[in-house]
């Protein structure tokens, strides 16, 4: 009981500190995250990205292997829910939001700040990829499906194109395989850009579940919350071997599967009109949920 209390005060307590701020500044000042999340997403995390990508001691193979092991994670985690969406007799934009608050995780705002306290620099970097990845078929199959009503492939790819952080990874990539050395005019102002994201994500985190409220749908936010905090993270585990993870980026890929609901899903339900309260409320109720079920699973991994 000791360990997992300390590993809550050192990892998952200064997250909710940051975070409630973010709530508190959200309530008393009523201010729109809208500009604040559309920095964050063009400008700031490119840039933790592309930082990250470049300095870390990240072979090229384990680079495709966190990424086949996140889609694979992600579609899994889908399919459980698309089955479970049919059990509950789900159609049209409920189905769509039950998929989004399942199946899409939070491993910008919430998942990169626990992994760098978790893991450090090397674990933030592996969380990265994750990071990207998700994010991608966040605003590509999560566009899709919250546009099933009346949406296209191409409004996936369309979406997904608009992704900033998608063109991050090749770029550094290509400086790497190189052996190129970002300009120091070039590499000062990414690198003080990318310091000011995680504070930033934590923020907008606490700015975004103070618009939130808990959803009257209680048998379906109950089965939503179980995918994604129970389910999800067991699927990594089970699948971490067959994309060779071990160590610490089988840790890495394992906990940033465990995250609560991304906030982005919010923002395309709102977009896309696919039952906006429910997915607000369910970002808000995982995330209260997460210290929960995060703090044992990381003295699992780190034991």
């Amino acid at each position: 009981m000791t360990e997992l209390i300390q590993l809550f005060i050192s990892n998952i307590l200064p997250i909710l500190l940051v975070a409630g701020l973010g709530f508190l500044i959200q309530k008393l000042l009523q201010l729109d995250p809208r500009p604040l999340s559309q920095v964050t997403f063009y400008i700031l995390s490119p840039a933790l990205i592309f930082t990250l990508l470049v300095s870390a001691d990240i072979q090229g193979s384990q680079v495709l292997s966190m990424v086949g092991f996140t889609a694979a994670v992600v579609l899994l985690t889908l399919a459980i829910s698309f089955g479970m969406s049919r059990f509950l007799g789900l159609k049209g934009k409920p189905a769509a939001a039950f998929l989004l608050t399942s199946a899409f995780m939070n491993a910008g705002n919430y998942g990169l700040s626990l992994t760098q306290f978790a893991f450090g620099d090397l674990g933030l970097a592996l969380a990265s990829i994750y990071f990207v990845v998700s994010v991608m078929m966040t605003n590509s199959l999560g566009v899709y499906i919250a546009a099933s009503g009346g949406g296209s492939a191409l409004q996936a790819l369309n979406g997904l194109a608009k992704v900033p952080a998608v063109y991050a990874i090749p770029l550094a990539i290509g400086f790497r395989a190189l052996d190129v050395i970002v300009p120091t005019a070039i590499s000062r102002p990414i690198e003080l850009l990318s310091v000011a994201t995680i504070p930033v994500l934590l923020l907008l985190l606490g700015m975004q579940i103070a618009r939130a409220g808990i959803p009257r749908e209680r048998k379906i936010l109950s089965v939503s919350v179980a995918i994604k905090l129970l389910i999800a993270p067991a699927i990594a585990l089970l699948i971490s071997p067959l994309f060779g993870l071990e160590g610490l980026a089988r840790d890495v890929g394992v906990l940033q599967s465990a995250m609560p609901t991304a906030v982005m899903t919010t923002i395309i339900a709102i977009e896309y009109d696919a039952e906006a309260p429910f997915v607000t409320g369910a970002v808000l109720v995982t995330t209260l949920l997460s210290p929960f079920t995060l703090t044992p699973l990381m003295a699992i991994l780190l034991g």
